[in-house]
């Protein structure tokens, strides 16, 4: 089973894996622990990762970056329209509402869904960590920022999925960051709270959160966040401010140009963090644009004046997350800032002044979150055995239901069912009275954020039919799962039922005895109408709360008692049915397009698998060409003829010409194919070189082989004298029929000049050292016979004085009489006690 956990972030991603050792953060084929998250589309196949970002700056139309701030939002909300003004790529508005990306992929226009495009990413990230450690990999942990939306954890799951991967939880970036700090403390507090603010500010966002550490857990205290607020807008303000720089003094315009656009966001990029550790840096680019060479200086307070817009916002979340914390400032213990934008002196400045304390850099600012994901799979996986270490996690939002009454009021009735803070995985149970099919609507309500879609789904129950005639009883599941998304799972309608069962007079309830189901959870005083009790963990059945129109229900219990056998009037027994639910969820992909955008997925990696094989053939012809011709006149030079070198040379020539012209784009077949004609050339002659090398060390071990078998069967060593003569005899006849053959084979090939065939091959003489080790080995390592077991002497017989009293005993008990055969060997077992008995005289 697989323990990964990846860290999908805005422009670069992490995978970290467990071992038995710890958390390891896994290499991509560049030998760097970043890969960046970039999907580059060519006329042949996909780029993902490292290879599409070496050819992002060429192709910068068809290189998709930034794909998670496309995922799971309305391609009108403002904040993603402000992010397409940056993009060198299209995006367009598809029949949903939704984004759609457009590039040019084998010879066509295609379009992808940003789900499709993070499954790319996905798959990439799956192919690293499976080259690392060796072996498939199908389960994770994804981490994801806290503010996703219902919707956007539903498109990584189905990302997860195209991609072939089974997310066992997606985690909050927040919250693997607190995990991977508080899981070594071993100085954490018993009875006292340890309180830790983590300020994380990555690329394109920020999030705080306070966690309070207790001896082997943590409980999210709060959660703030702005997720337009990271080292990207630092990087936009630099492109910015050197864009109308370089307009007024140089006369171009980088926004005409998708390449110079690029280059110059690199530099601003570099610049920025050289800004980070010095007080003034220069910027240089060489041909930027219209083979324009541009340069710049930029001192770190005037990079502070024009960031500050962005600086302004860094407070915002800070404020936020200490008051839905409830503490001050002072009753916060360490302050751990990670992210990338963190290394910004500013940014620190502003932090180190809100709490009043400077804050730490204890942990890897990029990869705490990739191992705190890691170590959650660990958790979760039975392969490893983790530290007892309990997270309490919190829903960040609130999701209520709403439904209408009935059909004569059309007004909404809603009860929030998770409130804020809830913890995660939980059920709640409502029950609903209700004469035919009923929607059920699951909304996002009481906050503040704008870009949070109101309605997430809505569930149709029904069709359904009361046997009574009347309004039937239905009990309603909603589950907030451990990946924090929410979904009505089963309706069930419950009728009463009134049987007569006799009850025996014992102690057991009989087999046919009916009991009524009740909430054998007590249920929480300070609960209201509506509120609805969490299932409790490791449950059969969740505890519920009932509600019709904001209404409570209750059941009574039936206890079996001890009576006399009777026929009681009557019992009431609760008859089950489970009720259809159709789901539909705004935004989502449905089962029948996941299942197309799995195929298409798996096509698009077998065309990408055949185009690297293929350039892995083309490569081989190449190498083949310039090593043989650098091989011909040096090492080969004396195993083949003059006219046969001329040939040759003029067809590794005619190979060369035709790879850079004819052959430059052409299937793998055709490579295969021109790599067996040359080496139907040259590979006699490395066949030749390859013999003379290896023959000398072959022979040699040949002779060694039959001196050794000779001089054995010769010796007079005494531990060959077990040994029949005739069988050392044989030993001598076969190793002098193998010095015989090596002779003659050898006389004929010293005749022969190095550019002949040799008679005399390596594998000829290696078989021949095999056999005679075959037929040698066995004889000559014969084991010494067994010496023969030895007669004892006859024993006499000892008077019944010398027999101890342990021994009379032993004979007074065999007083039966037996056989004269029986008699021997009753002789036989008292002469070896006797002899073998410390008190025998």
């Amino acid at each position: 089973m697989s323990v990964v956990g990846f860290d999908l972030g805005n422009e670069s991603c992490i995978v970290g894996v467990a071992r038995q050792r710890g958390i390891d953060v896994v290499l991509n084929e560049e030998s760097k622990r970043e890969t960046p998250a970039i999907v580059c589309f060519g006329d042949k196949q996909r780029f993902i990762g490292t290879a599409g970002a070496a050819n992002s700056t060429m192709n910068p139309k068809n290189s998709i970056s930034q794909i998670k701030r496309l995922l799971g939002r309305k391609f009108a909300d403002p904040e993603l329209q402000n992010d397409i003004k940056a993009f060198p790529f299209g995006v367009s508005e598809g029949p949903d509402g939704f984004p759609l990306v457009h590039v040019r992929y084998l010879g066509e226009e295609r379009s992808f869904t940003p789900t499709q495009l993070l499954a790319m990413v996905l798959s990439n990230l799956k192919a690293i960590a499976e080259g690392n450690l060796n072996s498939a990999v199908i389960d994770c942990c994804i981490g994801i920022p806290v503010y996703f939306t219902d919707l956007q954890r539903r498109a990584v799951i189905d990302a997860a999925t195209i991609a072939g991967l089974r997310p066992l939880r997606l985690f909050h970036e927040t919250t693997a960051t607190a995990l991977a700090y508080g899981i070594y403390k071993t100085d954490l507090p018993e009875n006292d709270q340890l309180n830790v603010a983590f300020v994380d500010v990555g690329n394109a966002s920020m999030q705080v959160s306070i966690v309070g550490y207790k001896k082997g857990q943590l409980k999210m205290l709060s959660h703030a966040y702005d997720r337009s607020l990271g080292g990207r807008d630092f990087d936009e303000a630099l492109f910015k401010h050197f864009a109308a720089k370089f307009k007024e003094e140089y006369k171009i315009d980088v926004y005409q140009n998708a390449r110079a656009c690029i280059r110059l966001r690199v530099a601003c990029e570099k610049l920025k963090k050289m800004l980070s550790a010095n007080p003034e840096a220069p910027m240089n680019i060489e041909c930027l644009m219209d083979e324009k060479d541009v340069r710049g200086f930029i001192k770190r307070d005037e990079f502070e004046q024009i960031s500050a817009p962005v600086l302004e916002r860094v407070k915002g979340p800070l404020e936020k997350a200490l008051s839905e914390a409830g503490l001050t400032t002072e009753s916060l213990h360490f302050v751990e800032v990670v992210g990338s934008g963190s290394r910004v002196p500013a940014v620190m400045k502003i932090i180190t002044e809100f709490f009043g304390k400077e804050p730490r850099r204890t942990m890897n600012a990029s990869e705490c979150v990739a191992r705190g994901c890691a170590l959650q799979c660990a958790i979760l996986s039975p392969t490893f055995k983790v530290r007892e270490f309990q997270v309490n996690e919190g829903f960040p939002f609130s999701v209520a239901l709403s439904w209408k009454p009935d059909a004569q009021n059309n007004e909404s009735q809603q009860t929030v069912v998770f409130p804020k803070g809830n913890p995660m995985p939980s059920i709640k149970a409502l029950t609903f009275y209700r004469s035919s099919t009923f929607a059920v609507d699951v909304l996002n309500v009481d906050t503040d954020d704008l870009q949070i879609t109101h309605k997430i789904s809505t569930y149709t129950i029904g069709p359904f039919q009361s046997s009574k005639g009347e309004k039937a009883k239905l009990k309603v599941k909603v589950r907030l799962n451990i990946h924090g998304i929410v979904s009505l799972e089963s309706a069930t309608m419950l009728e009463e039922e009134e049987v007569e069962v006799p009850v025996s007079s014992t102690s057991e309830v009989p087999k046919d005895a009916t009991r009524m189901e009740t909430d054998d959870a007590p249920q929480d005083p300070a609960s209201s109408a509506g509120d609805h009790t969490q299932e409790p963990k490791g449950a059969a059945d969740p505890a519920e709360g009932a509600a019709e129109n904001g209404a409570q229900d209750s059941e009574e219990k039936t206890v079996p008692m001890d009576t006399d056998t009777k026929v009681e009037p009557s019992k009431k027994k609760v008859k089950k049915t489970n009720v259809p639910v159709a789901e539909m969820v705004y935004g989502a992909m449905g089962t029948v397009e996941l299942e197309k955008a799995v195929e298409k997925e798996y096509e698009m990696a077998l065309q990408d698998r055949v185009m690297e094989e293929t350039k892995d053939k083309k490569n081989s012809v190449e190498a083949y060409v310039y090593d043989m011709r650098n091989k011909i006149h040096e090492k080969y030079n004396d195993f083949v003829m003059l006219e046969d070198i001329e040939g040759l040379m003029a067809k590794l020539q005619e190979v060369e010409d035709w790879l850079y012209e004819d052959g430059e784009d052409e299937t793998k077949g055709v490579y295969v194919a021109k790599l067996e004609e040359l080496k139907r050339l040259g590979g006699p002659i490395e066949m030749r070189y390859k013999e003379w090398t290896e023959r000398g060390p072959a022979l040699e071990q040949l002779v060694y082989c039959i001196r050794s078998f000779r001089e054995a069967a010769l010796s007079a060593d005494q531990k060959f004298d077990h040994i029949d003569i005739s069988e050392k005899q044989k030993v001598v006849n076969e190793c002098s029929a193998a010095e015989t053959w090596l002779m003659e084979k050898k006389q004929q090939q010293d005749a022969l000049p190095k550019h002949a065939n040799p008679v005399l091959l390596v594998s000829d003489i290696k078989k021949k050292a095999e056999a005679l080790d075959r037929f040698c080995k066995p004889i000559m390592t014969k084991p010494r016979p067994a010496p023969k077991p030895q007669t004892p002497p006859p024993a006499e017989t000892p008077s019944p004085e010398a027999h101890t009293p342990e021994q009379q005993s032993n004979g007074a008990e065999s007083a039966e009489p037996a056989s004269d055969g029986a008699q021997d060997e009753h002789a036989a077992e008292q002469m070896d006690t006797d002899k073998d008995d410390p008190s025998q005289v």
